[in-house]
């Protein structure tokens, strides 16, 4: 990217949005950028970074010039595309219409039962313990229970599951074995759908995977390669966002006794409240790649340039809301872009949000009294819960 004036002007930083920190470190470090200019220039793995609410939902918004096709400002031009998240145009809306109905509310109202059950089977077992580690005993088992039925692959494999996972979404450090190791999970995890796939097409069952075997698109079936993108999306998003959005709301509880407490003298208030975690604490950092030579903030940003738009800079605007970077339960209204915005907005925000629900009202009924242990020490990438997790609770029997 060349030197041109309008970079000057700028902001510039350097940093991996990736890189493990503590946590509240990287959460505050966006809000900083946010406070510095509408748009940064990043020289580690040169891009753009969006730090406002009305000039990333314009972005977001306009597909055919902020592209879906690269998704990662690591690799601007990617030899794979997970479907449905890196298809742009016609090709998209006609698997979103065809998955629509699969996600839609009254298809995960169906679901109530079945995840309200695993709820209360998981913390009535953690309940007795008197501490847990957070994330490893319910945020990593409860949501990727359900995924894994809605996708019919066995529960027991989980720790492989999520091994793959870290792996390809996780991971960083040193970019040739970072690149090394994303490239080994996620060639073990097609060979893994690949087999999957297969077993359905001989053996249908009433799961996604056997679903969208039977979808076209431009009247043709779907390609086998692109069955394998689509699983090893659904994979992704099944088995990373509501886990780390339960830790960061747990996280949040834990700390503030006044606000955990008015969740359980009030459950009628917990759906407003995973509103306001959603937006405080939001934890994705998608990016697009500019496909024509635009401008952003009056930041001219060429053709070919890789464009970060981590959510959370928008949900806590302080243009758009007021007190933005702090907690109100009751918030109203509360309209973020915690799921995204335009045609790519998130699919499954409808099963996440009861996900969410369902978790905050069975723990605070069965665990009302929890606190964060001493010896936690949580860390978080780009305003994420890291992997490790690292959030101890405990509380009296």
């Amino acid at each position: 990217m060349s030197t041109t004036e309008p970079q000057r002007a700028c902001p510039v930083h350097e940093f991996n949005h990736y890189q493990e920190l503590p946590y509240g470190a990287k959460l505050e470090f966006y809000d900083q950028l946010r406070d510095e200019g509408p748009i940064i220039h990043n020289t580690f793995a040169d891009h753009y970074i969006v730090t406002g609410y009305e000039d990333m939902l314009a972005a977001y918004q306009n597909p055919s010039v902020f592209s879906n096709s690269a998704v990662t400002v690591f690799n601007p031009n990617p030899t794979f595309r997970w479907i449905p998240q890196m298809l742009d145009g016609d090709e998209h809306r006609q698997w979103r219409k065809q998955l629509g109905p699969l996600f839609s509310p009254k298809h995960v109202e169906g679901l109530e039962d079945k995840v309200r059950e695993r709820a209360v089977e998981l913390i009535e077992s953690i309940a007795t313990r008197g501490r847990c580690d957070f994330i490893e005993d319910f945020a990593n088992q409860y949501p990727s229970f359900i995924f894994l039925d809605l996708m019919g692959m066995p529960f027991e494999d989980l720790d492989t599951f999520l091994h793959w996972e870290h792996e390809i979404l996780h991971v960083s450090g040193d970019a040739e074995e970072t690149a090394r190791r994303r490239g080994a999970a996620t060639a073990e995890l097609t060979e893994y759908f690949r087999k999957l796939i297969n077993e359905r097409r001989a053996d249908p069952r009433d799961d996604l995977i056997s679903k969208a075997i039977s979808f076209e698109v431009d009247g043709n079936p779907v390609s086998q390669e692109d069955m394998e993108s689509f699983c090893i999306l659904m994979f992704m998003a099944g088995l990373d966002t509501v886990t780390a959005t339960l830790g960061t709301t747990f996280h949040y509880l834990a700390t503030h006794p006044e606000d955990r407490q008015a969740i359980v003298d009030d459950p009628d208030l917990i759906p407003s409240a995973i509103e306001e975690m959603l937006r405080a604490f939001a934890i994705v950092i998608p990016s697009r790649k500019v496909m024509e030579d635009t401008e952003i903030a009056g930041c001219p940003v060429k053709a070919g340039t890789m464009v970060c738009m981590p959510l959370n800079l928008a949900t806590r605007d302080e243009a758009v809301y007021d007190d933005a970077k702090e907690v109100q339960l009751d918030r109203s209204p509360n309209n973020h872009i915690a799921f995204g915005a335009g045609p790519h907005r998130c699919l499954g925000s409808h099963l996440a949000r009861r996900e969410l629900r369902i978790a905050l009202e069975e723990w605070h009924r069965i665990i009302p009294d929890y606190r964060l242990s001493p010896d936690s020490a949580p860390t978080e990438k780009g305003g994420q819960l890291g992997p490790s997790g690292n959030i101890f609770l405990e509380w009296d029997i």
